[in-house]
């Protein structure tokens, strides 16, 4: 028994004094505008060995080394388009943990990314009358996920290094008077962060074009990924989706570890059309943080408004339901993707209808997964669970449109002309008001109007 008190005793001081050996090492790595850099290259090396260690900064900025030796190290930080920093010289002893936070300053030799951008945002129209690719349904759709991308991004009512008295006028609604106090500091000290700024209290004011300007501006004197992506999903929001294509495009290839920065890229791309890129470009998203939902969830919007059909979708949202099972929406996406895909085996109906179930029972407020379940029954000619499952859809939510449609059909199918009626003058009303809708919201957002340098300016879109 004591020689076995004894093994634990000094296996427990073993573990404790190599743990007391080892050193660790973290900090983060931001811009001038104190704005995060990621995919930052840390280079240590202990003086006493040729190896280094390398890590990358994520995309808070942030990195780590752990399990150090104690020893002389030199650390540095390093990216493509930056100036790198001085070697530091660090002493770490046993049990130090050391934090090194770096500030990065741009390449003045590597701007030319921005001195010639191919675009002129020249003006804006009202978009009442909006054309677009494909149908109705797509144009919807386009519209809500540039609103969803520009949600992505980190803007607050006051964004971190706002001076103090701008701060104050924005948290009480005094938008002029911030713009006044901004524009007068640019006069006095013309930096990136004070562009950003007059861009975000332009937009807040309906000042779409000056907005745009502004974020281009700090982009152009700052190509920071914050201000790349403000000035992207701004362009996006407005319908210009080839430049915002062009931006996110470069963007990505400075950055590119940002999820988000691809999201913007797939959604400019779904704005022009060109589904199947904008579907590849956001699985590429969803591979960058496989866990996160937000590129899985821009995904399904996709999938609902147009009849893609792709294996690399289909895998992609496999893996949303495999690591989210609990997910509402992530068997509701399935689900339809399943349904889309051409039915190879008879079990198929089945594995849709229990996705389908699940996301009902894991929401039950989840009225998307009951108006499929409605489809999938009048589909399979079972009227009465295709009316059961419709009608608890306009219970959960009763301006869904489609769901009045499809039970009007059904009623008149079953000879119940007196509720068909009902629920057609129903879904013809939600019409009428959806529409009006619609307009509201796109007088509200003006559409830019803008030249391509690689088209005569005729031909620019209007």
């Amino acid at each position: 028994m004591r020689g076995l008190m004894l093994f634990l005793f000094l296996a427990c001081a073993t573990s404790q004094n190599t743990k007391s050996e080892i050193a660790s090492l973290h900090g983060t790595v931001h811009d001038a505008s104190g704005s995060p850099i990621a995919d930052v290259s840390l280079i240590l090396q202990n003086k006493n060995s040729p190896k280094t260690l390398t890590t990358n900064t994520d995309a808070q900025g942030a990195y780590s080394f752990t399990k150090l030796p104690a020893g002389q190290y030199l650390l540095r930080a390093t990216k493509k388009g930056h100036v790198d920093s001085d070697f530091r010289s660090l002493a770490m002893a046993a049990g130090d943990s050391e934090t090194q936070d770096f500030v990065l300053k741009l390449d003045p030799t590597a701007t030319e990314f921005f001195d010639k951008p191919e675009f002129t945002v020249a003006g804006v129209v009202d978009t009442t009358a909006l054309g677009g690719h494909g149908s109705d349904t797509v144009v919807r759709t386009r519209e809500s996920i540039a609103k969803d991308t520009v949600k992505l991004s980190n803007s607050g009512v006051a964004p971190p290094g706002t001076p103090p008295e701008v701060e104050a006028l924005l948290r009480t609604g005094d938008y002029k008077e911030a713009r006044a106090q901004v524009r007068h500091l640019i006069a006095s000290s013309d930096k990136p962060e004070l562009h950003h700024l007059l861009a975000d209290i332009d937009e807040k004011t309906g000042d779409s074009l000056e907005a745009v300007h502004e974020y281009q501006r700090a982009a152009e004197m700052n190509p920071s990924e914050p201000y790349l992506f403000d000035w992207g999903s701004e362009l996006l929001l407005h319908h210009a989706a080839e430049p915002a294509e062009q931006v996110f495009v470069k963007g990505t290839r400075l950055f590119p570890k940002s999820q988000r920065m691809l999201i913007g890229l797939g959604a400019a791309l779904f704005a022009s059309g060109s589904y199947d890129q904008a579907v590849e470009t956001i699985c590429q998203a969803s591979d960058l943080n496989p866990n996160d939902s937000s590129a899985y969830l821009f995904l399904g919007r996709m999938l609902g408004a147009e009849n893609i059909s792709s294996p690399v979708l289909l895998d992609r949202l496999h893996r949303f339901i495999t690591l989210q099972p609990q997910n509402a929406q992530a068997n509701y996406y399935y689900a339809v993707a399943l349904s889309k895909q051409n039915r190879t085996h008879s079990n198929s109906d089945s594995e849709i209808e229990t996705l389908l179930n699940n996301a009902g029972r894991l929401d039950p407020n989840f009225a998307p997964a009951e108006l499929q379940l409605g489809i999938l029954k009048s589909q399979q000619n079972d009227a009465l669970a295709a009316i059961a499952h419709l009608s608890r859809t306009t219970q959960i939510d009763p301006q869904n449109q489609e769901a009045h449609f499809r039970l009007s059909q059904l009623y008149r199918k079953q000879g119940q002309n007196d509720k068909a009626k009902q629920e057609l003058q129903t879904y013809q009303e939600l019409s009428k008001k959806s529409a009006e809708q619609i307009d509201r919201e796109r007088r509200e957002i003006p559409q830019f109007v803008y030249t391509l340098r690689s088209q005569p300016e005729s031909q620019a879109p209007q």
